[in-house]
């Protein structure tokens, strides 16, 4: 069983916001600190960023308003917690407690994933989709039903008929979608919003792609200090995760659909 939400969904949304904020801050020094919350809806966009770098509020609210649309903006930046930049002097060292939990992608995930950017890509706007075994329930706003069932007969379609979606009728916040983006992996930390830094992005990206690579589970834990993870220096880490943001287009577009 497995939910998958696209890209335009109201929580997508906040989590696509936080991730071009984080690659202004990468645009602005080249090893950042950045935390990010995004909360949207009904006209407004708030956000809180905790950073070290220098984001100019014009280029967040472009951001915005791209990702988005036209709306009011509500943009708090203040500065990293001092004790956490002071972590990061002498190098990449893991920047916060957790653990991690790496899960093989099932059929199932594969499969609805394949679904999900498929209506997308008919059809760009608000979307859920869930597969349960055969069951397949499909939720697409500004989609005409009979449409979707000529695509995928036998599936359960807008069960409360033709709706509209997106923003005005829903709110979202970041990393709320974490069972989207994670599948089986979920644990305590989100993806989204943060720095390489972040064992909530770094260790959990690296957990994803070892699971991937092995097809066995992977279970880690760190706190924040720690130099090595899983046997390996904590930059390693961090350079795969990078290499892995940088292989799908930055942080913005690694928010659209997560690891699955």
């Amino acid at each position: 069983m497995y939910e998958k939400v696209n890209p335009c969904h109201p929580d997508k949304v906040a989590d696509r916001i936080a991730g071009a904020i984080v690659d202004l801050a990468y645009q602005a020094e080249p090893n950042p600190k950045i935390a990010v919350e995004v909360l949207i809806g009904h006209g407004k966009c708030h956000a809180i960023i905790e950073t070290t770098a220098t984001i100019d509020k014009r280029a967040i609210d472009d951001a915005v308003h791209r990702i988005a649309g036209e709306m009011e903006t509500d943009i708090v930046i203040v500065p990293q917690d001092a004790h956490l930049s002071e972590n990061q002097q002498n190098g990449f060292r893991c920047g916060d407690n957790g653990i991690f939990k790496g899960m093989p992608v099932t059929e199932e995930q594969e499969t609805l994933s394949a679904i999900a950017k498929h209506i997308y890509a008919c059809n760009p706007s608000d979307g859920k989709y869930i597969l349960d075994g055969k069951r397949l329930i499909i939720c697409q706003s500004n989609a005409l039903t009979d449409e979707l069932i000529t695509l995928y007969p036998g599936a359960e379609i807008n069960p409360l008929g033709d709706w509209m979606g997106g923003t005005d009728v829903d709110t979202g916040a970041t990393n709320r979608k974490l069972g989207s983006d994670m599948a089986d992996s979920v644990t305590g930390g989100g993806l989204h919003g943060k720095d390489l830094s972040k064992a909530d992005v770094s260790v959990n990206i690296y957990a994803f792609l070892k699971a991937r690579r092995t097809g066995e589970p992977v279970e880690l834990c760190c706190a924040i200090g720690d130099d090595i993870v899983d046997g390996k220096p904590y930059s390693e880490i961090v350079g795969i995760a990078r290499d892995y943001i940088d292989s799908v287009g930055g942080f913005e577009k690694f928010a659209e659909w997560g690891l699955v």
